[in-house]
């Protein structure tokens, strides 16, 4: 978001309201860059209801800051986390003249649905669509990061297929084909020549066990070996699993830092992005386009009509396997360990430099200006 905020800066005067701590680098700051403006937000993993409240009092101070802020005409972009923020800010826009955008990352209640939280026909997730509805209603644009959410978003009565606008996130590492070294750092304890990777954030969309059940079903192919490294739920139940299991073809890695990133990525040869049952639309995979820079191919657990799906399948760059089958997991994990390495290599990192920060940032910049010259985006389309 500081990225973009710079970007739309070149050619306007930005505000950024931020609940996160800290100030921006000395690059994102000074004349010509954006002006933030801090909101008092308590951050931390308390107990569900505080947590709630807590977000539920920073859209309300954001509601009243942007109140405060907004002119008629301008525009405001903003994101779905905390799930309050988005009600907040179109409210406010609406309230005074303004343009407002949201980058749909997730979309709620349907990420919840689908993570067996809420049901389909609680008066919990009835109330959200319908809170949903009027929000997409007040919006003037959503943009979206992967071309499987529309179908969804166009369950909506308050949304139209002119108002959205697809931008797909990037590759934040220069796209090159990371060498396969035994050297590497993360590879120099295991034996295994073939080593199947797992990192980043596991949460409620993710299925953490069929990445174990593979693992279960691989345990006495001594050439296959699974590396982990995460954090949230997910991880969480797979160290469960593993303790009470305890394979020998698989190991846990502490969180990697950023500096540490591209060197983690390159030490496996296959990456698995496990995806839960009807993740299609609601969520993405940011670290996808990561992953395909290094030049690794993918093992995707995920519907086929789901973005990297398609990605991955219009461009050769990896196995996609139906959620809850860990034999067909396992089966593309074989698959993998005797592919041409190189070719897909080769593929992946062309396919990488498609995904480019430049071309996104531009993307977005466009927007605010048609956004700016006409809040009404059906009648330019």
């Amino acid at each position: 978001m500081a990225e973009i905020a710079c970007r739309v800066a070149v050619d306007h005067e930005v505000v950024v309201l931020s609940g996160s701590p800290g100030e921006l680098p000395a690059s994102q700051t000074g004349p010509g860059k954006p002006r933030v403006i801090a909101i008092k937000n308590r951050r931390g993993k308390a107990a569900l209801v505080r947590r709630g409240l807590s977000e539920l009092l920073f859209a309300a101070r954001t509601f009243f800051a942007l109140i405060r802020e907004f002119k008629a005409g301008d525009v405001v972009l903003t994101v779905t986390a905390p799930f309050m923020l988005p009600y907040a800010v179109a409210a406010a826009a609406r309230y005074r003249g303004a343009r407002s955008a949201l980058i749909m990352h997730d979309l709620f209640p349907d990420v919840l649905v689908m993570a067996e939280i809420l049901k389909p026909g609680s008066f919990v997730t009835r109330t959200m669509r319908a809170a949903n509805s009027l929000m997409f209603r007040a919006l003037n644009a959503v943009i979206t990061i992967g071309r499987d959410a529309e179908r969804r978003l166009l369950s909506y009565s308050g949304m139209t297929r002119n108002k959205i606008r697809f931008i797909p996130n990037w590759a934040t590492l220069v796209p090159a084909a990371g060498p396969l070294s035994q050297d590497n750092p993360f590879r120099k304890a295991l034996s295994a020549h073939f080593v199947v990777g797992l990192s980043g954030n596991l949460g409620f969309t993710h299925d953490p066990d069929i990445v174990f059940e593979a693992a279960r079903l691989l345990k006495d192919e001594p050439d296959i070996h699974f590396l982990l490294s995460g954090w949230g739920i997910g991880f969480e139940r797979l160290k469960q699993l593993q303790a009470e299991a305890n394979l020998p073809n698989v190991s846990f890695v502490a969180r990697v830092e950023v500096a540490e990133l591209e060197a983690f990525l390159a030490a496996a040869n296959l990456w698995i992005i496990p995806y839960r049952k009807d993740a299609a639309g609601v969520s993405v995979p940011s670290r996808f386009y990561n992953l395909l820079a290094v030049g690794r191919p993918v093992a995707l657990i995920s519907e086929p009509e789901a973005e990297a799906a398609l990605t991955v399948v219009e461009n050769g760059l990896g196995w996609v396997a139906t959620p809850g089958r860990a034999d067909q997991l396992a089966d593309a994990i074989r698959a993998a360990s005797r592919c041409d390495a190189a070719a897909m290599a080769e593929r992946a990192v062309k396919a990488a430099a498609r995904f480019d920060r430049t071309t996104a940032m531009n993307a977005y910049a466009g927007l605010v200006d048609e956004l700016l010259r006409n809040p009404d985006l059906a009648e330019q389309r």
